[in-house]
């Protein structure tokens, strides 16, 4: 496997974000981001391949995801208890995803437009991020804290829930919401799914 250069490569990348962000995957062109990022399309191709691969990229090193990798063991390591676990991965995945607001809205707007390829790699992304979570679950499961149930779904329906709510007040309203509230209801959430998930003896 040959050696790419890091740091172009990281330029690549956001570039790629910065773009997409602002024109969509669709309105956007590797030439623009080559140019954007300081380099000629040949070197994009030579380190990436594809536009295709370069959008899975962008997915892996600036969504939620490698956050939620990262940070799972380390709560686990930290003897977090469950609620507090869900706590900060809610809150976690409602910043990053007002972090990432402009991207959020336009790949939400343009996701039926994407081609065959591209949303084969969004879908891939979304699964990955859910079993990851899951992995929690059924480990938790397996400690006996939680009763048996599908950990899929919870974890579809906890992403989903926090997801559902920044689209619809951030995007959809177009609020800026302030902390204090975005706390109150991810606190919500997570009472919703402690108590439909714990062992009835521990509840």
């Amino acid at each position: 496997m040959k050696e790419f250069n890091s740091d172009t490569c990281h330029k690549l990348l956001a570039a790629t974000l910065k773009l997409i962000s602002l024109k969509g995957y669709t309105g956007t062109t590797t030439r623009e981001i080559a140019s954007e990022a300081g380099v000629t399309e040949v070197t994009l191709f030579r380190h990436f391949g594809s536009k295709e691969k370069l959008f899975e990229e962008m997915l892996k090193r600036y969504s939620f995801l490698p956050e939620l990798k990262e940070l799972l063991p380390e709560l686990e390591g930290n003897s977090s208890d469950y609620t507090e676990v869900l706590l900060t991965i809610g809150t976690r995945f409602f910043g990053t995803l007002k972090e990432r607001k402009s991207l959020v809205r336009i790949m939400t707007c343009e996701i039926q437009l994407y081609p065959e390829k591209v949303r084969v790699v969004h879908s891939k992304f979304i699964d990955e991020m859910i079993q990851v979570l899951a992995g929690y679950f059924r480990l938790q499961q397996d400690k006996g804290l939680l009763r048996r149930f599908p950990s899929e779904t919870a974890a579809r329906a906890f992403l989903g829930m926090i997801f559902s709510f920044f689209h619809v007040e951030e995007i959809v309203k177009g609020r800026d919401m302030k902390k204090n509230e975005v706390k109150r209801t991810i606190n919500e959430f997570v009472n919703i799914l402690v108590q439909g998930t714990l062992r009835g003896d521990k509840s």
